[in-house]
């Protein structure tokens, strides 16, 4: 079993990569930390399935809303089982210009055969208005 230390280090790492690929442009690099069989659920939009079809709505949001930046802050972790997790935080997105938006995230970690941890489910919503 993983010990919550090393889950929660797990999560953070993975993390700060999402961030990392999305910034630097590599979308489809930034998705690896989804699942194959992956959900997303967008505000005002259908659940997305699957990795694939997850970069290909990555791209386009950060295409269309014109996003430069992304930054992710963990609230909290916890351990639900011996591979699952959940993690509770807040999200950025920023533009050329500025700030674009700000909310809040649940994600739902599966630790997969290989040990590493990656997000299955993942909702957010805009904290702005």
């Amino acid at each position: 079993m993983t010990t919550a230390t090393s889950m929660k280090e797990a999560v953070a790492q993975a993390n700060a990569q999402f961030v990392e690929r999305m910034n630097g442009g590599d979308i489809p690099g930034a998705c690896e930390v989804y699942t194959e069989n992956a959900r997303i659920l967008p505000p005002g939009a259908d659940m997305v399935v699957g990795k694939s079809a997850i970069a290909e709505f990555w791209a386009g949001a950060i295409e269309a809303f014109g996003v430069k930046t992304v930054s992710l802050e963990t609230v909290v972790v916890e351990q639900l089982s011996e591979d699952t997790a959940r993690e509770i935080g807040r999200y950025k997105l920023d533009g050329a210009d500025g700030p674009l938006d700000h909310g809040k995230f649940v994600v739902l970690w599966q630790q997969g055969s290989d040990g590493n941890w990656h997000w299955d489910w993942d909702i957010w919503n805009s904290s702005q208005g």
